[in-house]
C-alpha cells in the first residue's frame, strides 16, 4: 500500500514510517521501514509504535496524514501505556504484552476479544492514534482481516471508535479463566481503568474523530468473490459458503469434509465440477506443543474423516490457507488434504489423530510434502477455503 500511494503521490510525500512483519519489506524512496514480530510483539515493534506516535503527535492542521492498515498491525505496533500516558499510575513492559498476547492466542479467543484487551493496554490502539492526530486530517485506507469489516477490530482500530472498555477486556481474561497466566501490571491496569483512574479509549462521537475518513480498500467477501468469478472462467460451478468460517479450526474443517463429501456422492459425469468456496478466520485452541497455523490444523481435520472415505475421495481436493502466505508462526500460507497426501501420509506411517493432538499439523503436511508455500502475498484479507470436486 505504501509503494502504491509512493508511485502517486511522489515527492509530494514529506515522510512516512511503515511497520511490516519481518521478510515483508519492499522497498520506499521517501518512508523508513521496520520489520517487527507477528503475531507476538517484539522490541521493533515498540521502537516503531512511538516513532509512529510522535509522527502523530507533530502533524498540525496543515497536514495530510495517509494511513495504510491492515490486519496485523495489533501485534506490530505495541505501545505499551507507560507512566506518561497513565499519569504514572503503571509503567507496562513489552514482556507483558508478549506474555498477555501468547495467553489470548492459545485460549481460543476470538480476534475481537484479542483486540479488546490489546486495545486497552496501548497508547496507539481503540482510537488512540485518531487521538494523536486530532490536529491533523487523516485518510485511513484499511485492509481488513476481520469478518464483516468492523472498524474498531481491524488492527485493534487505532483510527476508528471503541465501543468496548476496560471492564469487557476484564471479562475476556476471566471468560477464559487466564487470571493466572496474565502478568499482574496488566491485571492491575484493567481494575484501574473499571475503577474510572485511567482514561478509556475514545468512543463514537469524541470530536477527535472530527477530521477522520476511514476507506475498506480489500476484504474477504472481495477475495471470495474474486475467486468465483475465476473458478466459473475455469469451467467450475460455483459454491460460496455465505456464513464465514469463525469457529475451532479442526471443526470447520470436519464440516467442510461433510459438505465435500456429500457433493462427491452425487456430483456425476455428466455435471460440471463443483468449486466450494469460503472464507473466515478460525481460532485454534492450544492442547499440544507441535507446529502449525489455524488453516494447517482445518486442513488435517479435513483430512481424517477422508480416511475412511470410498472412492469419493479421488475426486475431491482441498486448499486452506491465509491471503497474507503466512499461516501461524510457520512458512506456509497452508495445506491440502487429498488422497495423495493420505497416501504418503500412511507410507510414512503418520497419524492424523496423534499430530491433531498436539497441534502439529505443519510437521504432517512437511512430511506429506501438501503445505503450500506461496511467500508473503502482501495483503491480508483473512483466510480461503477451497474445494474443487471433480
Amino acid at each position: 500500500m505504501a509503494r502504491a500511494f509512493e508511485e502517486m503521490l511522489g515527492t509530494r510525500i514529506d515522510g512516512g514510517l511503515v511497520c511490516v512483519k519481518y521478510g515483508h519489506a519492499e522497498p520506499l524512496a521517501h518512508a523508513d521501514i521496520v520489520e517487527a514480530g507477528h503475531p507476538v510483539p517484539d522490541g521493533n515493534g515498540v521502537q516503531a509504535a512511538r516513532r509512529m506516535g510522535d509522527l502523530a503527535a507533530a502533524a498540525d492542521a496543515e497536514t495530510l496524514v495517509i494511513n495504510c492498515i491492515s490486519g496485523g498491525g495489533s501485534a506490530l505496533l505495541p505501545s505499551p501505556l507507560d507512566g506518561r500516558s497513565s499519569g504514572g499510575l503503571i509503567e507496562l513492559t513489552l514482556e507483558d504484552k508478549q506474555r498477555t498476547t501468547g495467553a489470548l492466542l492459545g485460549c481460543g479467543a476470538g480476534i475481537r476479544e484479542i483486540n479488546c484487551v490489546r486495545k486497552h493496554l496501548s497508547g496507539l490502539k481503540g482510537g488512540r492514534l485518531a487521538a494523536l492526530l486530532h490536529s491533523a486530517r487523516s485518510l485511513n485506507f484499511i485492509l481488513s482481516n476481520v469478518i464483516g469489516d468492523d472498524l474498531s477490530s481491524i488492527a485493534s482500530g487505532m483510527t476508528s471508535p471503541d465501543s468496548t472498555t476496560f471492564a469487557d477486556a476484564l471479562g475476556v481474561i476471566d471468560r477464559y479463566r487466564l487470571r493466572d497466566q496474565i502478568p499482574a501490571p496488566v491485571i492491575r491496569v484493567l481494575d484501574l481503568g473499571v475503577q474510572g483512574r485511567l482514561a478509556e479509549t475514545p468512543k463514537p462521537g469524541d470530536p477527535v474523530f472530527a477530521g477522520v475518513d476511514n476507506v475498506v480498500i480489500g476484504s474477504n467477501r472481495q477475495a471470495l468473490q474474486a475467486a468465483a468469478a475465476r473458478a466459473r472462467q475455469l469451467g467450475f460451478e460455483v459454491r460460496v459458503l455465505e456464513a464465514p468460517l469463525c469457529g475451532e479450526a479442526r471443526e470447520e474443517g470436519r464440516m467442510l469434509a461433510g459438505l465435500a463429501r456429500r457433493a462427491a456422492l452425487v456430483t456425476g459425469s455428466a455435471q460440471r465440477p463443483l468449486c466450494l468456496i469460503a472464507g473466515g478466520e478460525t481460532v485454534v485452541t492450544l492442547r499440544g506443543a507441535g507446529k502449525g497455523g489455524r488453516n494447517q490444523e482445518l486442513a488435517l481435520a479435513f483430512l481424517e474423516p477422508m480416511a475412511s472415505w470410498g472412492e469419493e475421495k479421488e475426486r475431491v481436493c482441498f486448499l486452506s490457507a491465509a491471503t497474507d502466505g503466512n499461516d501461524g508462526p510457520t512458512d506456509a500460507a497452508g495445506a491440502f488434504a487429498d488422497a495423495e497426501a493420505l497416501r504418503r501420509g500412511g507410507e510414512q506411517g503418520l497419524s492424523i489423530e496423534a499430530y491433531l493432538a498436539d497441534n502439529d499439523a505443519y510437521h504432517f503436511f512437511d512430511a506429506a510434502g501438501a503445505w503450500l508455500k506461496t511467500g508473503p502475498t502482501n495483503t491480508n484479507v483473512c483466510d480461503m477455503q477451497i474445494a474443487l470436486i471433480v
